[in-house]
């Protein structure tokens, strides 16, 4: 884009009236510093606009960048799955009761978390204690069975299970939790 035209686009925008033959030349300097600016601004506004533009057609659509599969929704060879948090005092009670739950093909897998620190409101005070964290991955449909199965087998009064659906992921994996599942 040449000066002339952005020196006519700058004063287009402008309360003044545009330069004629008789400005002086500290005018056309000041034009000449400021015309860059003016560009600078115009596409910064023009780019906002396309952002916004383009954030609002795109902001409520979910992400599956990365997946290489289907959601639940559509998927015939899965079942609706869920991801289960438990807690357990140690190693030895996460161990027992990991396999006490595949076992029953209450899950098709349990992650062992070691390391956590839990702080929690209990008998009216903050509490605080290492744990081991259970990620269970199951169906949907074994939840009622697999906390009576937590709730037998802890020695917590009240155990932590706590459950998230799945929505997506690998189709493979998804049937995996199927196949490796109790039907009800």
């Amino acid at each position: 884009m040449s000066l002339q035209s952005l020196s006519r686009a700058f004063w287009a925008f402008s309360s003044s009236a545009p330069p004629t033959r008789r400005t002086s030349s500290a005018a056309l300097k000041l034009l000449r510093r400021r015309a860059p600016l003016v560009g600078a601004l115009s596409s910064l506004c023009l780019g906002s606009i396309y952002a916004i533009a383009y954030r609002s057609k795109f902001v409520n659509q979910p992400s599956t960048r990365g997946l290489h599969s289907t959601g639940m929704e559509g998927a015939l060879r899965t079942v609706p799955s869920i991801v289960v948090y438990v807690t357990v005092p140690n190693k030895e009670a996460g161990m027992k009761l990991a396999e006490s739950i595949i076992k029953e093909k209450l899950a098709a897998c349990v992650n062992r978390v070691p390391g956590i620190e839990s702080v929690y409101w209990w008998d009216g005070k903050v509490q605080t204690d290492p744990e081991e964290l259970l990620i269970i991955k199951t169906r949907k449909s074994l939840l009622g069975a697999l906390t009576q199965h937590v709730k037998s087998n802890h020695e917590y009064d009240v155990p932590e299970v706590i459950a998230l659906p799945i929505t997506g992921g690998d189709e493979k994996y998804l049937e995996w939790i199927k196949d490796s599942t109790r039907d009800e």
